[in-house]
């Protein structure tokens, strides 16, 4: 049996990412459910979390900003998209502190970072495709590097892009509201 599935976001998103750690911030520290964000809530785990977060949040916006599949519902820019509509309710996004449920088929499954991806249990069909991008198109499942500058750049954001679009990882645009 899975454990409960924690995080913010969407709770019926169809893109769900994963990462290892979670905010060091009272609101999230006993989170049990995945919990949309609601406006501000960003940048007060930006302010009181540091510039990590800061960093995961701005990456997770330019990367779903850049997936043409995705509705970025009327945002000039991914900074707006981040301010107004990642990771809350009905923004199709989740960003989960739990292991994933490569057994749920609805949505694309994100494992951010090699190294947190190595403490996991996941399917044997993973294949690596070099030593930072890993892929399971069966599960539905990518490993990428870490939502950081440095490590998902804007080309690694364009190869994370080209991945799921050649694989036909995630679902047709949704109409945007």
């Amino acid at each position: 049996m899975m454990p409960e599935t924690s995080g913010l976001g969407d709770p019926l998103a169809h893109v769900k990412v994963y990462m290892g750690n979670r905010p060091d911030f009272a609101d999230f520290l006993n989170i049990y459910s995945v919990r949309p964000l609601q406006k501000g809530e960003i940048n007060s785990i930006s302010n009181a979390c540091g510039n990590g977060w800061r960093k995961v949040f701005n990456v997770y916006a330019k990367f779903i900003y850049a997936l043409p599949s995705f509705p970025q519902n009327g945002e000039a820019d991914w900074q707006s998209f981040r301010d107004n509509k990642l990771l809350r309710e009905g923004s199709g996004l989740s960003l989960l502190f739990s292991p994933p449920d490569v057994s749920d088929q609805n949505g694309l499954h994100i494992v951010m970072g090699k190294h947190y991806s190595l403490s996991l249990d996941l399917p044997d069909s993973l294949l690596w495709l070099d030593h930072e991008f890993a892929i399971d198109p069966q599960h539905k499942l990518i490993v990428c590097p870490y939502f950081d500058y440095r490590q998902l750049s804007n080309a690694k954001i364009i190869r994370l892009v080209e991945l799921i679009q050649t694989h036909a990882l995630i679902m047709p645009s949704k109409t945007a509201g």
